[in-house]
């Protein structure tokens, strides 16, 4: 996945979460507290689901070091 379509599913998700936690306690709640508190529980599942796909391929996107380039702590600092 590229960064752009993570990113907007990441906020796509994020939103769905926030809409269903407003409109259960704000609206449904009117009607049936079962139904909140459902909708409460599906939305409190969203952003683990959220942070996942928006962290999806991310390593495949960062340069990482390559050959002689990575040093240990203590080949930087021998005093350590």
């Amino acid at each position: 996945m590229q960064r752009s379509s993570r990113r907007r599913a990441y906020f796509a998700l994020m939103g769905g979460c926030l809409l269903l936690i407003v409109l259960a306690w704000n609206v449904v709640r009117l009607w049936s507290t079962t139904a909140a508190v459902a909708m409460s529980l599906v939305a409190a599942v969203i952003p683990p689901v959220a942070a996942i796909i928006g962290n999806l391929g991310a390593l495949d996107d960062s340069q990482l070091p390559s050959g002689d380039q990575r040093q240990t702590r203590f080949e930087q600092d021998p005093d350590v």
